[in-house]
């Protein structure tokens, strides 16, 4: 691929295929010397993390929804080349009209699609199916299509030979039984540094791209990247911000914490997992992540609960989703045990019924530390046993229906469901 150039890896639908085909992309290309790296359609906050393991390059989220325009624009710029993985199905979107899509994305940044298709239970159908997404909107350039779970040399010609007369190129074929799936969890793919495989996962997903994607003819179907500049960047909420990051608290989004930094911002990592006192700060961020996962581990957590309930008697403390479940009263796990967690909202979650809050959130805030409008996305199965207090954001979703108000604040100490993405 050309530096400055891109292009979007897309499907008809979910579990196609996209993240393993990205993945085995972006290290292959990095195999062969070619500086390139990885972005996420969306607000998924999880296979970001996978594609800055298979590049070693930063990977930001580009969402068409929440964010500005001229913010993506700036974040897909870049010498380095870009392959974006798209969400969900090619044209889906926030409700009602498919807003914030990867097809979307595709017409802002004026990108081609690469479209992977999960031929497994089908044969001559295939031609239809992606005629009809190369033909859906003529602004969409559906440049070339990659067959993924093809059952065997003679499954991959009758789909070549079904697709032939559309004069798509077909990139390439992935067998069925390629051996590299990926586990999940209740919010997606389990946690990259979770997983002790994880280098020999990326590095077989690239070895089957090697031999079974034409990467020179993908590589040729790149374009150009424009660059620009957007100076509407979330203001720091502090000069010192402590963020915690470790297994139970990872998703925090990488553009807002560019910004920060940008600013001046000085960003002071620390692990509630760890069990330490909190670094010298001015505001304590507690990002979401799985704490229900490692409730007895926090709840026991006595020195860093300790320093917290001390930080935030002076200086602000906020939490998103994880990170806010942290702050209340307790955290009920999925086995029905409550833990004691901060204290520090009166506020009671439980695991035990998993119920999914889902979709994208429009915030409105006149208090705590992020005042005015904001994009934002809920995506949890926690249930709220118990809010009590003063409610933090005034809340639409993306249809702009009036939702109940959404989070809390109590003193220095805030938190919601919702994780902000940009300004309205």
């Amino acid at each position: 691929m050309r530096p400055h150039s891109g292009l979007i890896i897309a499907a008809p639908a979910s579990g196609s295929g996209k993240t393993t085909i990205t993945l085995g992309l972006l290290r292959a290309f990095k195999r062969n010397g070619i500086s390139v790296r990885g972005a996420k359609s969306g607000p998924d906050y999880i296979d970001p993390r996978f594609h800055e393991a298979a590049s070693c390059m930063p990977c930001f989220n580009l969402d068409a929804w929440a964010m500005q325009p001229k913010r993506i624009a700036t974040l897909a710029a870049g010498d380095a080349s870009l392959i974006i993985e798209g969400a969900m199905g090619l044209f889906d979107g926030a409700p009602p009209d498919g807003r914030g899509s990867v097809a979307d994305l595709a017409r802002m940044l004026r990108l081609p699609v690469i479209l992977v298709v999960d031929a497994a239970r089908m044969a001559h159908s295939i031609a239809p199916l992606v005629a009809g997404f190369a033909r859906h909107d003529p602004d969409i350039d559906v440049a070339g299509v990659i067959l993924n779970k093809v059952g065997s040399e003679r499954h991959e010609r009758i789909l070549r030979l079904a697709l032939a007369p559309l004069g798509l190129p077909v990139l390439g074929a992935i067998p069925r039984r390629a051996g590299i799936e990926t586990p999940s969890r209740h919010l997606g793919l389990v946690q990259a540094q979770e997983r002790d495989d994880l280098d020999a996962f990326i590095e077989r997903a690239a070895d089957l791209v090697e031999q079974r994607i034409d990467l020179n003819a993908l590589s040729l179907l790149a374009t150009s990247l424009s660059e620009t500049d957007f100076s509407r960047k979330i203001a720091p909420p502090a000069q010192r911000i402590a963020i915690a990051q470790d297994r139970a608290f990872a998703f925090a989004y990488p553009h807002i914490l560019k910004d920060w930094r940008d600013a001046g911002a000085e960003i002071l990592p620390f692990s509630p997992l760890a069990n330490t006192a909190l670094p010298e700060n001015d505001f304590v961020f507690l990002p979401g992540g799985y704490p229900e996962l490692f409730a007895g581990h926090l709840a026991g957590a006595s020195t860093f609960l300790s320093s917290l309930r001390k930080h935030s008697e002076a200086k602000p403390v906020y939490g998103e989703c994880g990170g806010y479940m942290l702050l209340g009263d307790s955290l009920t796990d999925a086995n029905g045990t409550r833990h004691a967690m901060a204290g520090l909202l009166r506020l009671e979650t439980s695991f035990a019924k998993r119920k999914l809050h889902l979709g994208y959130r429009q915030l409105g805030a006149t208090k705590g530390p992020f005042l005015g409008q904001w994009n934002a996305h809920e995506f949890h199965y926690a249930s709220t046993i118990s809010a009590k207090g003063t409610s933090l954001f005034k809340a639409r979703d993306a249809e702009t229906t009036t939702l109940p108000d959404m989070g809390l604040t109590l003193g220095n100490v805030s938190g919601s469901f919702a994780h902000i993405i940009d300004q309205a």
